[in-house]
Protein backbone atom coordinates (compact mmCIF):
# COMPACT_ATOMS: atom_id res chain seq x y z
CA UNK A 1 0.00 0.00 0.00
CA UNK A 2 1.68 3.05 -0.98
CA UNK A 3 2.43 5.99 1.81
CA UNK A 4 1.01 10.01 1.33
CA UNK A 5 3.61 12.41 1.49
CA UNK A 6 6.06 12.85 4.32
CA UNK A 7 4.67 14.54 7.72
CA UNK A 8 6.25 15.40 10.27
CA UNK A 9 7.58 13.10 12.70
CA UNK A 10 7.90 13.58 16.53
CA UNK A 11 11.44 12.13 17.04
CA UNK A 12 15.02 12.83 14.63
CA UNK A 13 18.60 11.77 13.95
CA UNK A 14 19.73 13.01 17.25
CA UNK A 15 17.83 11.36 19.27
CA UNK A 16 18.84 7.70 17.39
CA UNK A 17 22.70 8.95 18.00
CA UNK A 18 21.92 9.70 21.51
CA UNK A 19 20.27 5.93 22.01
CA UNK A 20 23.60 4.88 20.53
CA UNK A 21 25.77 5.56 23.07
CA UNK A 22 23.48 3.37 24.98
CA UNK A 23 22.65 0.71 22.97
CA UNK A 24 26.45 0.48 22.15
CA UNK A 25 27.55 -0.52 25.57
CA UNK A 26 24.68 -3.61 25.49
CA UNK A 27 23.76 -4.99 21.93
CA UNK A 28 26.17 -6.33 19.40
CA UNK A 29 26.61 -4.86 15.89
CA UNK A 30 25.18 -7.05 14.02
CA UNK A 31 26.76 -8.23 10.76
CA UNK A 32 25.30 -8.07 7.45
CA UNK A 33 25.69 -10.74 4.77
CA UNK A 34 25.27 -10.87 0.78
CA UNK A 35 22.65 -13.54 0.08
CA UNK A 36 23.73 -15.31 -3.30
CA UNK A 37 20.53 -17.44 -3.54
CA UNK A 38 18.37 -14.06 -2.81
CA UNK A 39 20.15 -12.04 -5.38
CA UNK A 40 19.65 -14.84 -8.22
CA UNK A 41 16.44 -15.30 -7.37
CA UNK A 42 15.42 -11.50 -7.74
CA UNK A 43 17.83 -10.65 -10.31
CA UNK A 44 18.89 -8.05 -7.86
CA UNK A 45 21.74 -7.23 -5.12
CA UNK A 46 20.75 -8.43 -1.43
CA UNK A 47 21.81 -8.54 1.50
CA UNK A 48 20.56 -9.57 4.75
CA UNK A 49 21.12 -7.78 8.74
CA UNK A 50 21.22 -10.96 11.23
CA UNK A 51 19.74 -9.27 13.93
CA UNK A 52 18.92 -12.73 14.53
CA UNK A 53 21.94 -13.20 16.27
CA UNK A 54 21.53 -10.01 18.48
CA UNK A 55 21.70 -10.52 22.16
CA UNK A 56 19.10 -12.18 23.51
CA UNK A 57 17.85 -13.32 19.82
CA UNK A 58 16.13 -9.82 18.68
CA UNK A 59 16.72 -6.11 17.27
CA UNK A 60 14.73 -5.82 20.79
CA UNK A 61 17.53 -5.28 23.24
CA UNK A 62 18.21 -1.94 21.19
CA UNK A 63 15.44 -0.40 22.17
CA UNK A 64 15.25 -1.56 25.80
CA UNK A 65 18.91 -0.44 26.16
CA UNK A 66 17.53 3.10 24.85
CA UNK A 67 14.77 3.21 27.16
CA UNK A 68 16.21 1.93 30.74
CA UNK A 69 19.29 4.92 29.95
CA UNK A 70 16.40 7.37 29.56
CA UNK A 71 14.91 6.52 33.34
CA UNK A 72 18.25 6.62 35.11
CA UNK A 73 17.50 5.76 38.93
CA UNK A 74 13.77 6.00 38.35
CA UNK A 75 14.36 2.23 37.21
CA UNK A 76 15.02 1.29 40.65
CA UNK A 77 11.61 1.00 41.03
CA UNK A 78 11.39 -1.88 39.04
CA UNK A 79 10.24 -2.04 35.58
CA UNK A 80 6.84 -3.82 33.85
CA UNK A 81 6.41 -5.69 30.39
CA UNK A 82 4.45 -7.13 28.02
CA UNK A 83 5.25 -9.20 25.29
CA UNK A 84 5.37 -12.52 23.31
CA UNK A 85 8.66 -13.06 23.68
CA UNK A 86 11.86 -10.98 22.08
CA UNK A 87 10.81 -7.81 24.02
CA UNK A 88 10.19 -10.16 26.77
CA UNK A 89 13.36 -11.40 26.93
CA UNK A 90 15.15 -7.69 26.08
CA UNK A 91 13.21 -6.62 29.20
CA UNK A 92 14.57 -9.07 31.75
CA UNK A 93 18.10 -8.96 29.79
CA UNK A 94 18.27 -5.13 30.46
CA UNK A 95 16.61 -5.45 33.89
CA UNK A 96 19.28 -8.06 35.05
CA UNK A 97 22.18 -5.77 33.96
CA UNK A 98 20.61 -2.86 35.50
CA UNK A 99 19.99 -4.95 38.72
CA UNK A 100 16.01 -3.72 38.80
CA UNK A 101 13.35 -5.75 39.61
CA UNK A 102 11.10 -7.11 36.59
CA UNK A 103 7.90 -8.27 35.70
CA UNK A 104 6.53 -9.74 32.22
CA UNK A 105 2.77 -10.57 30.99
CA UNK A 106 3.03 -12.84 28.52
CA UNK A 107 0.41 -14.26 26.42
CA UNK A 108 -0.74 -17.90 27.39
CA UNK A 109 0.08 -19.32 24.28
CA UNK A 110 3.69 -17.63 23.90
CA UNK A 111 6.08 -19.72 22.81
CA UNK A 112 7.94 -22.23 25.72
CA UNK A 113 11.44 -21.49 24.61
CA UNK A 114 10.43 -17.57 24.47
CA UNK A 115 8.91 -17.88 28.28
CA UNK A 116 12.03 -20.03 29.74
CA UNK A 117 14.56 -18.11 28.28
CA UNK A 118 12.98 -14.71 29.85
CA UNK A 119 12.59 -16.41 33.51
CA UNK A 120 16.14 -17.45 32.76
CA UNK A 121 17.23 -13.70 32.90
CA UNK A 122 15.43 -13.29 36.46
CA UNK A 123 12.12 -11.94 35.39
CA UNK A 124 9.02 -12.55 37.40
CA UNK A 125 6.80 -14.04 34.53
CA UNK A 126 2.66 -13.88 34.55
CA UNK A 127 1.19 -16.04 31.88
CA UNK A 128 -2.72 -14.54 30.76
CA UNK A 129 -4.32 -13.23 28.12
CA UNK A 130 -5.18 -14.18 24.34
CA UNK A 131 -2.53 -11.49 22.99
CA UNK A 132 -0.15 -9.23 23.45
CA UNK A 133 -2.85 -6.52 23.76
CA UNK A 134 -4.50 -7.93 26.66
CA UNK A 135 -0.83 -8.37 28.04
CA UNK A 136 0.01 -4.77 27.53
CA UNK A 137 -3.23 -3.64 29.53
CA UNK A 138 -2.65 -6.02 32.21
CA UNK A 139 1.16 -4.55 32.17
CA UNK A 140 -0.09 -1.09 32.37
CA UNK A 141 -2.62 -1.61 35.44
CA UNK A 142 0.03 -2.99 37.60
CA UNK A 143 2.24 0.15 36.79
CA UNK A 144 -0.58 2.41 37.85
CA UNK A 145 -0.87 -0.01 40.58
CA UNK A 146 2.56 -0.35 42.10
CA UNK A 147 4.34 2.57 40.61
CA UNK A 148 7.13 0.33 38.47
CA UNK A 149 7.77 1.74 35.16
CA UNK A 150 6.21 0.33 31.97
CA UNK A 151 8.55 -0.22 29.17
CA UNK A 152 6.26 -0.22 26.10
CA UNK A 153 7.28 -3.24 23.51
CA UNK A 154 7.11 -0.16 20.51
CA UNK A 155 4.67 3.15 21.46
CA UNK A 156 7.85 4.99 23.44
CA UNK A 157 10.21 7.63 21.70
CA UNK A 158 13.18 6.12 23.74
CA UNK A 159 12.53 2.35 22.16
CA UNK A 160 11.89 3.65 19.04
CA UNK A 161 15.42 5.77 18.92
CA UNK A 162 17.21 2.64 20.20
CA UNK A 163 15.53 0.59 16.98
CA UNK A 164 16.93 3.13 14.41
CA UNK A 165 20.14 2.04 16.17
CA UNK A 166 20.19 -0.50 13.49
CA UNK A 167 19.00 1.85 10.65
CA UNK A 168 22.21 3.90 11.49
CA UNK A 169 24.46 0.04 11.10
CA UNK A 170 22.64 -0.56 7.54
CA UNK A 171 23.92 3.20 6.43
CA UNK A 172 27.23 2.34 7.41
CA UNK A 173 27.42 -1.20 6.30
CA UNK A 174 25.59 -0.88 2.77
CA UNK A 175 26.77 2.42 0.96
CA UNK A 176 24.45 1.49 -2.45
CA UNK A 177 21.80 0.88 -0.03
CA UNK A 178 18.50 1.29 -2.16
CA UNK A 179 16.03 -0.39 -0.41
CA UNK A 180 15.30 -1.62 3.08
CA UNK A 181 12.87 -4.31 3.63
CA UNK A 182 11.41 -4.31 7.29
CA UNK A 183 9.16 -6.80 9.57
CA UNK A 184 6.02 -4.72 10.87
CA UNK A 185 4.47 -5.71 14.25
CA UNK A 186 3.60 -2.66 16.33
CA UNK A 187 6.00 -0.43 14.04
CA UNK A 188 8.75 -0.12 16.51
CA UNK A 189 11.56 -1.57 14.13
CA UNK A 190 10.07 0.28 11.05
CA UNK A 191 9.88 3.78 12.47
CA UNK A 192 13.04 3.75 13.90
CA UNK A 193 15.15 2.55 11.40
CA UNK A 194 12.88 5.00 8.84
CA UNK A 195 13.86 8.04 10.70
CA UNK A 196 17.66 6.83 11.09
CA UNK A 197 17.96 6.49 6.83
CA UNK A 198 15.87 9.51 6.42
CA UNK A 199 18.44 11.52 7.59
CA UNK A 200 21.76 9.40 6.53
CA UNK A 201 20.24 7.92 3.02
CA UNK A 202 17.55 9.43 2.42
CA UNK A 203 17.16 7.99 -1.27
CA UNK A 204 16.72 4.62 0.06
CA UNK A 205 13.27 2.94 -0.10
CA UNK A 206 11.38 1.50 3.25
CA UNK A 207 8.80 -1.32 2.43
CA UNK A 208 7.46 -2.92 6.44
CA UNK A 209 6.04 -5.89 5.76
CA UNK A 210 3.43 -8.00 7.64
CA UNK A 211 1.71 -11.27 8.29
CA UNK A 212 -1.57 -10.63 6.21
CA UNK A 213 -3.61 -12.91 8.83
CA UNK A 214 -3.02 -10.20 11.41
CA UNK A 215 -1.61 -6.71 9.52
CA UNK A 216 -3.83 -3.84 10.99
CA UNK A 217 -1.14 -1.02 9.84
CA UNK A 218 -3.08 -1.23 6.70
CA UNK A 219 -6.52 -0.69 7.91
CA UNK A 220 -5.07 2.05 10.35
CA UNK A 221 -3.24 4.16 7.63
CA UNK A 222 -6.97 4.05 5.40
CA UNK A 223 -8.42 5.55 8.65
CA UNK A 224 -5.34 7.75 10.09
CA UNK A 225 -6.07 6.49 13.80
CA UNK A 226 -4.63 3.10 15.25
CA UNK A 227 -7.46 0.08 14.21
CA UNK A 228 -7.55 -3.04 16.00
CA UNK A 229 -7.14 -6.34 13.50
CA UNK A 230 -7.65 -9.62 14.63
CA UNK A 231 -4.75 -11.69 15.78
CA UNK A 232 -5.25 -14.88 15.22
CA UNK A 233 -2.17 -17.85 15.63
CA UNK A 234 0.77 -16.66 12.94
CA UNK A 235 3.75 -18.26 12.57
CA UNK A 236 5.03 -14.65 12.35
CA UNK A 237 3.96 -14.22 16.30
CA UNK A 238 6.89 -12.03 17.12
CA UNK A 239 5.03 -9.18 14.99
CA UNK A 240 0.98 -10.52 15.46
CA UNK A 241 0.29 -7.15 17.07
CA UNK A 242 -3.43 -5.99 16.73
CA UNK A 243 -3.76 -2.39 17.45
CA UNK A 244 -0.51 0.11 15.82
CA UNK A 245 0.87 2.36 18.50
CA UNK A 246 -0.63 5.93 18.58
CA UNK A 247 3.60 7.50 18.32
CA UNK A 248 4.09 4.92 15.71
CA UNK A 249 1.57 4.99 13.21
CA UNK A 250 2.16 8.57 11.77
CA UNK A 251 5.76 8.12 11.74
CA UNK A 252 5.15 4.66 9.24
CA UNK A 253 2.87 6.47 7.45
CA UNK A 254 5.25 9.84 7.31
CA UNK A 255 8.52 8.02 6.20
CA UNK A 256 7.85 4.49 5.49
CA UNK A 257 7.21 3.65 1.39
CA UNK A 258 5.13 1.17 1.06
CA UNK A 259 3.36 -1.69 3.51
CA UNK A 260 2.50 -5.38 2.04
CA UNK A 261 1.40 -8.61 3.46
CA UNK A 262 2.76 -12.15 3.43
CA UNK A 263 1.00 -15.62 3.81
CA UNK A 264 2.02 -17.87 6.60
CA UNK A 265 3.44 -20.57 3.46
CA UNK A 266 5.35 -17.94 2.62
CA UNK A 267 6.73 -16.97 5.68
CA UNK A 268 7.82 -21.00 6.44
CA UNK A 269 9.46 -20.99 3.38
CA UNK A 270 11.46 -18.44 3.81
CA UNK A 271 12.39 -19.92 7.28
CA UNK A 272 13.59 -23.19 5.57
CA UNK A 273 15.28 -20.88 3.04
CA UNK A 274 17.53 -19.24 5.63
CA UNK A 275 17.64 -22.58 7.58
CA UNK A 276 19.19 -24.21 4.36
CA UNK A 277 20.79 -21.69 2.25
CA UNK A 278 21.95 -19.08 4.66
CA UNK A 279 22.67 -21.30 7.50
CA UNK A 280 21.06 -18.64 9.42
CA UNK A 281 18.08 -19.64 12.57
CA UNK A 282 15.05 -17.23 11.46
CA UNK A 283 11.54 -17.25 13.30
CA UNK A 284 8.66 -16.84 11.60
CA UNK A 285 8.65 -12.62 12.31
CA UNK A 286 12.13 -12.36 11.27
CA UNK A 287 11.50 -13.99 8.14
CA UNK A 288 8.43 -11.75 6.52
CA UNK A 289 10.77 -9.62 4.83
CA UNK A 290 12.44 -13.01 2.85
CA UNK A 291 9.17 -14.00 2.31
CA UNK A 292 8.46 -10.74 0.86
CA UNK A 293 11.03 -10.83 -2.00
CA UNK A 294 10.75 -14.50 -2.50
CA UNK A 295 6.53 -14.55 -3.20
CA UNK A 296 6.73 -10.91 -5.15
CA UNK A 297 5.13 -8.89 -2.92
CA UNK A 298 8.26 -6.64 -2.67
CA UNK A 299 10.24 -6.01 -6.09
CA UNK A 300 13.78 -5.59 -5.55
CA UNK A 301 15.50 -2.81 -7.23
CA UNK A 302 18.27 -3.39 -10.05
CA UNK A 303 20.26 -0.38 -8.98
CA UNK A 304 22.14 -0.67 -5.64
CA UNK A 305 21.53 -3.52 -2.54
CA UNK A 306 18.51 -4.56 -1.15
CA UNK A 307 18.56 -4.94 3.02
CA UNK A 308 16.41 -7.36 4.28
CA UNK A 309 16.01 -7.17 8.30
CA UNK A 310 16.18 -10.58 9.95
CA UNK A 311 14.88 -9.29 13.23
CA UNK A 312 14.82 -12.02 15.54
CA UNK A 313 15.98 -15.89 16.26
CA UNK A 314 14.20 -16.92 18.88
CA UNK A 315 11.73 -20.04 16.75
CA UNK A 316 10.49 -22.66 18.54
CA UNK A 317 12.43 -25.83 17.72
CA UNK A 318 8.96 -27.65 16.83
CA UNK A 319 7.71 -25.19 14.68
CA UNK A 320 10.89 -25.59 12.90
CA UNK A 321 10.61 -28.87 12.96
CA UNK A 322 7.14 -28.41 11.18
CA UNK A 323 8.27 -26.10 8.84
CA UNK A 324 11.06 -28.15 7.67
CA UNK A 325 9.25 -31.40 7.06
CA UNK A 326 6.29 -29.56 5.05
CA UNK A 327 9.38 -28.02 2.71
CA UNK A 328 10.50 -31.47 2.41
CA UNK A 329 7.58 -32.73 1.47
CA UNK A 330 6.44 -29.96 -1.47
CA UNK A 331 9.88 -30.29 -2.54
CA UNK A 332 9.32 -33.84 -3.25
CA UNK A 333 11.94 -35.03 -0.58
CA UNK A 334 10.18 -36.69 1.90
CA UNK A 335 7.19 -38.73 0.77
CA UNK A 336 4.04 -39.78 2.66
CA UNK A 337 2.74 -43.17 1.29
CA UNK A 338 -0.48 -46.02 1.83
CA UNK A 339 0.28 -48.91 0.52
CA UNK A 340 -2.16 -51.94 0.75
CA UNK A 341 -0.80 -55.60 0.90
CA UNK A 342 -1.79 -58.85 1.20
CA UNK A 343 -1.61 -60.39 5.14
CA UNK A 344 1.19 -62.55 4.21
CA UNK A 345 4.67 -63.44 5.98
CA UNK A 346 7.33 -61.39 4.49
CA UNK A 347 5.10 -59.35 2.00
CA UNK A 348 5.92 -56.25 4.13
CA UNK A 349 9.79 -56.87 4.48
CA UNK A 350 10.02 -57.22 0.92
CA UNK A 351 8.09 -53.68 -0.02
CA UNK A 352 10.40 -52.17 2.64
CA UNK A 353 12.84 -53.73 0.20
CA UNK A 354 12.37 -52.63 -3.11
CA UNK A 355 12.12 -49.18 -1.47
CA UNK A 356 15.83 -49.52 0.17
CA UNK A 357 17.16 -50.79 -3.47
CA UNK A 358 15.57 -47.78 -5.12
CA UNK A 359 17.65 -45.54 -2.65
CA UNK A 360 14.45 -44.23 -0.71
CA UNK A 361 15.68 -43.33 3.10
CA UNK A 362 12.47 -44.77 5.70
CA UNK A 363 11.81 -42.84 8.18
CA UNK A 364 8.42 -44.47 9.82
CA UNK A 365 6.57 -47.64 9.13
CA UNK A 366 2.88 -47.60 10.50
CA UNK A 367 0.31 -50.44 9.98
CA UNK A 368 -3.48 -49.26 9.56
CA UNK A 369 -5.98 -51.65 10.23
CA UNK A 370 -9.31 -49.79 10.94
CA UNK A 371 -11.09 -47.04 8.77
CA UNK A 372 -10.22 -47.96 5.69
CA UNK A 373 -11.57 -50.18 2.85
CA UNK A 374 -9.49 -52.94 3.24
CA UNK A 375 -10.35 -56.74 2.24
CA UNK A 376 -10.08 -58.90 5.15
CA UNK A 377 -6.44 -60.97 3.95
CA UNK A 378 -5.07 -56.95 3.51
CA UNK A 379 -3.39 -54.60 6.24
CA UNK A 380 -2.53 -50.89 5.50
CA UNK A 381 0.83 -49.45 5.82
CA UNK A 382 1.72 -45.87 5.69
CA UNK A 383 5.10 -45.56 5.04
CA UNK A 384 7.20 -41.89 5.73
CA UNK A 385 10.77 -41.92 3.82
CA UNK A 386 13.37 -39.57 2.12
CA UNK A 387 14.21 -39.11 -1.46
CA UNK A 388 16.31 -37.00 -3.55
CA UNK A 389 14.18 -34.87 -4.87
CA UNK A 390 11.00 -35.35 -7.05
CA UNK A 391 12.33 -37.26 -10.09
CA UNK A 392 14.24 -39.40 -7.84
CA UNK A 393 10.75 -40.04 -5.61
CA UNK A 394 9.16 -40.58 -8.77
CA UNK A 395 11.66 -43.67 -9.67
CA UNK A 396 11.44 -45.23 -5.92
CA UNK A 397 7.23 -44.99 -6.73
CA UNK A 398 7.54 -46.65 -9.63
CA UNK A 399 10.08 -49.28 -8.72
CA UNK A 400 7.07 -50.17 -5.85
CA UNK A 401 4.44 -50.25 -8.46
CA UNK A 402 6.65 -52.65 -10.66
CA UNK A 403 7.19 -54.68 -8.15
CA UNK A 404 3.29 -55.13 -7.68
CA UNK A 405 2.67 -53.50 -4.88
CA UNK A 406 -0.42 -50.56 -4.65
CA UNK A 407 0.71 -47.82 -3.19
CA UNK A 408 -0.23 -44.02 -3.64
CA UNK A 409 0.53 -40.96 -2.03
CA UNK A 410 -1.89 -40.39 1.62
CA UNK A 411 -4.02 -37.39 -0.39
CA UNK A 412 -5.23 -40.31 -2.59
CA UNK A 413 -6.35 -42.96 0.16
CA UNK A 414 -9.64 -43.77 -0.21
CA UNK A 415 -11.58 -44.19 3.25
CA UNK A 416 -14.28 -47.08 3.76
CA UNK A 417 -17.78 -46.71 2.22
CA UNK A 418 -15.99 -45.47 -1.53
CA UNK A 419 -15.09 -47.42 -4.58
CA UNK A 420 -11.47 -49.12 -4.96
Amino acid sequence: MAMPPRLTVPIGLGEVEQARRAVESVATRTPTFSSRVLSERTGATVSLKAENLQRTGSFKVRGVASKLASLGDAAQAGIVAASAGNHAQAVAFGASRAGVPCHVFMPSDAPVAKVNATESYGATIALGGDSVDDCLAMAAERAATTGEILVHPFDDLAVIAGQGTLGLELAEQVPDLSLVVVPLGGGGLASGIAVALDACQPSARIVAVQAAVCAPFAAALGAGRPVAAGAPSSLADGIAVKRPGSITLPIVEALVDEVVTVEEDDIADAMVLLLERAKLVVEGAGAVGVAALLSGAVEAPATGTTAVVLSGGNVDTNLLAIAIRRHETNAGRRLVVFARISDQPGRLARLLSVIGEAGGNLIEVGHLREGYDLHVRETGVQLVFETRGREHARRVLDAVHDAGFDVRPVEETRWSGSSR
